[in-house]
């Protein structure tokens, strides 16, 4: 499967690992890549030093390309850069900021440089920065998200119809009908998160792939847009949450309830009553945790059997 993606990234198969916080250490991240997926690391749970750890271990893991998800909005934001080229990195993923910041900057030290966004606006000033790639995340994908609520099938249409660079589709993908779904719609790959979650190597807490596996449709709900918009499960925490949003909370009383660490909490230590558990809604067709390998491979089986399916299909 060869085209713009896998060029660009030099992988055998347009499908990248999400990097998510809590999930995305070196093991997933070295796993997506052997793999033939481009496998990230996601820097926004690790301090420096960690992320220096993880990077290191994952080159002893894979000889594929691999990179790094870093999130703009997290503090240490320079030593996290400098670690990346340090490192030898050749692959970032931005996202949670603006991508006229880093763009330049990590351009010029020879990285490839990658978008997320939730809107053909911030898709055009992503492609306006200089970026490789976009990523169009829809609203039905898990953690943070977009305040536009614009789904994946209607955003990566609109997204394409104005994006001249590489397009990665994202949000509610984890099987190779979906993959195959998007880039009909004009997507050049796929990142795939929620999937991953529940993969063997995954770094979250198994209590937590448990609860993704019996998640439910509906089990999902996006919440405090008034912070930074992010879909979580529907747990005591959240709960707790929709009891305060009754009383008309001020901003600083939901940073007060949501306080320090709960994502850690939650898919990390496996907090499941008070911990913040972010999950897409795509979680209630994930049925089981197996080896990221073999999530890689059921995809592209899954895609190639769409096709042939497609292509039997008259009106």
């Amino acid at each position: 499967m060869t085209n713009t993606i896998t060029q660009l990234f030099k992988i055998k198969y347009p499908i990248i690992q999400a990097g998510m916080i809590w999930n995305s250490g070196w093991k997933l991240a070295s796993a997506a890549s052997n793999a033939g997926a481009l496998g990230l690391i996601g820097a926004g749970s690790m301090y420096p030093d960690v992320l220096r750890e993880h990077i290191k271990k994952c080159k002893d893991a894979t000889q594929k390309p691999f990179g790094v998800n870093v999130p703009m909005l997290y503090p240490n934001i320079e030593e996290i850069m400098n670690i990346i080229v340090e490192e030898g990195v050749k692959i970032v993923f931005t996202s949670a900021g603006n991508p006229k910041t880093w763009t330049p900057w990590l351009k010029e030290r020879g990285i490839t440089v990658v978008h997320v966004v939730s809107s053909v606006k911030f898709a055009l000033k992503a492609q306006e920065a200089g970026v490789d790639a976009v990523v169009a995340e829809g609203f039905e994908a898990g953690g943070h998200n977009g305040r536009e609520e614009t789904t994946t099938l209607t955003l990566i249409p609109m997204v394409r119809e104005h994006l001249e660079v590489p397009l990665i589709a994202a949000g509610g993908i984890a099987t190779g009908q979906a993959m195959l779904a998007v880039m009909l719609l004009g997507a050049d790959a796929v990142q795939v998160g929620s999937r991953f979650v529940a993969s063997t190597e995954s770094s979250a807490h198994e209590a937590f792939k448990n609860v993704v596996v019996d998640a439910k449709e509906g089990d999902t709900q996006l919440t405090l847009k008034e912070l930074a918009p992010v879909r979580l499960i529907k747990n005591k925490f959240f709960n707790d949450l929709q009891e305060l949003y009754k009383k008309s909370p001020t901003v600083e009383e939901l940073k007060l309830l949501l306080g320090r660490a709960r994502a850690k909490r939650g898919m990390f230590e496996g907090d499941l009553e008070d911990g913040e558990l972010e999950i897409g809604q795509i979680a209630g067709l994930i049925h089981d945790i197996k080896p990221t390998a073999q999530i890689v491979e059921d995809m592209i089986s899954e895609f190639k059997s769409a096709q042939k399916k497609a292509q039997q299909i008259s009106i």
